[in-house]
């Protein structure tokens, strides 16, 4: 009696083993997806005055992001530096603004005005870049 009631319970777990299973399958797969390594270097550091901040990366391939309180009206400077790669740019505020999208800079300087008042995430991405990205307000 203890030996059939063995086989009941395997054959439970067999019979529900697509089910169990499946969705901790595509769940383990979308999280190594996302794990991709992040190639050469990135260097990221706050001005004294907490009011920019400036990006130096080296080979680098990956993404990071920085946040900035700002008011209406403020211009953010930035100055980029492309020693080789693809940098790409953008500031996007959490209330919805975009004020700044670009893909392929190259060095330069320009100016960014912001509409309203919000946090401001400042996003970089980069494709084998090695250079440096400034932003102060």
């Amino acid at each position: 009696m203890l030996i059939g009631k063995q086989n009941t319970k395997i054959r439970r777990v067999k019979s529900m083993h697509p089910i169990v299973f499946l969705p901790l399958f595509i769940a383990v797969l979308i999280a190594l997806s996302a794990c991709t390594a992040t190639k050469g270097s990135i260097l990221i550091l706050e001005n004294p005055d907490g009011k920019g901040f400036t990006m130096t990366f080296k080979d680098w391939t990956s993404q990071n992001k920085c946040e900035l309180s700002l008011d209406k009206g403020d211009e953010l400077e930035v100055q980029t530096i492309r020693e080789g790669g693809v940098i790409g740019l953008s500031i996007m505020g959490k209330k919805g603004s975009e004020p700044y999208v670009g893909s392929d800079l190259k060095s330069g300087r320009f100016t960014v005005t912001v509409s309203e008042r919000d946090e401001y995430v400042i996003q970089i991405t980069g494709k084998n870049a090695s250079g440096k990205v400034r932003i102060k307000r």
